[in-house]
């Protein structure tokens, strides 16, 4: 059942669909539909809790990062906050993303959450807000209050995390605003290209997670001789493949070597034949079981 499930998922075909970069390097960004723009790399800090939290996102400020990818439920928006201020990079250079936690569904516990979280961060507004993962009944109600706070300026850009195509659908046929982000699992192991097509047709950006495949692949022969010919880690090949997808990406690491290696993936380009052989790679188990197994991915 699960080779059928993996199957159905990496069955659609790749277009040759994407979206628009404009900018190089770490300061690339994509274009959403809002109008707003949001960097294509930056640092996810899930997992990373306390002084861990608050020194990498204050290091990887300082070392051309902008974008900072954080959660209610990751317990660390204080973090997060504190260290934007640290940093000593303006606010308004800095693209700071959270998310509605799955017990905050609904109009009024989303309004409640979003508070919440920016007393948290203390950024004056948040640039985009998730809904984390989608909700039985409670989608529309939660998007409803999202679209008020952009209306009061306190919100840029709504979009949603882990929605499958047919969740992106009860969105749009309950004549809400397309969501400017869905973020995902992306890379060579988890593709998802049945959801990523759809969003690129309606103007979605894709946002990946887990672009490193949480380390399960460092070990696999075509990667290690791929990563040598490039003089480069197995992780940067990854990441590169992510943003020559131009995914938005956000590997997570509180570890300063790890943050200053996975930004140093802008000196090189993938050739189109080794993006092919990423792009073939045979379908894995997504890397969080939660959403495979519940019906999350089903929708």
């Amino acid at each position: 059942m699960r080779q059928l499930y993996l199957a159905r998922l990496f069955q659609a075909p790749v277009r040759f669909l994407t979206m628009n970069v404009e900018g190089k390097g770490i300061q690339a960004k994509v274009t959403l539909n809002d109008g707003y723009q949001m960097p294509l790399f930056g640092l996810g800090v899930y997992n990373a809790n306390g002084d861990d939290c608050r020194n990498a996102v204050k290091f990887a400020l300082q070392n051309g990062y902008r974008l900072i990818d954080t959660a209610t439920y990751y317990d660390n928006e204080a973090e997060v906050g504190q260290a934007i201020k640290e940093s000593g990079v303006k606010r308004e250079d800095i693209f700071v993303v959270t998310k509605l936690w799955n017990a905050d569904h609904g109009y009024e516990e989303c309004l409640k959450a979003f508070n919440t979280s920016l007393k948290k961060l203390d950024t004056g507004y948040i640039d985009l807000y998730l809904i984390h993962s989608p909700s039985p009944g409670g989608n529309v109600d939660s998007y409803k209050a999202m679209l008020k706070l952009q209306e009061e300026g306190v919100l840029r850009s709504a979009g949603v995390s882990n929605f499958g195509v047919n969740h992106l659908k009860e969105m749009e046929k309950a004549g809400l605003p397309i969501p400017a982000v869905n973020q995902i699992e992306l890379n060579p192991f988890w593709r998802l290209d049945d959801i990523v097509n759809h969003c690129l047709e309606k103007g979605i950006a894709p946002m990946g997670y887990c672009p490193l495949f949480r380390g399960r692949k460092n070990n696999d022969p075509v990667l290690i001789e791929m990563a040598s010919r490039y003089n480069k880690t197995i992780p940067q090949v990854l990441i590169r493949w992510s943003v020559q997808k131009n995914y938005i990406t956000i590997p997570k690491s509180s570890k300063q070597e790890r943050i200053l290696e996975n930004g140093d993936i802008f000196d090189f380009t993938i050739s189109e034949e080794d993006m092919k052989t990423l792009d073939n790679m045979p379908a894995e188990q997504c890397t969080n079981m939660k959403d495979i197994t519940n019906s999350l991915w089903r929708g």
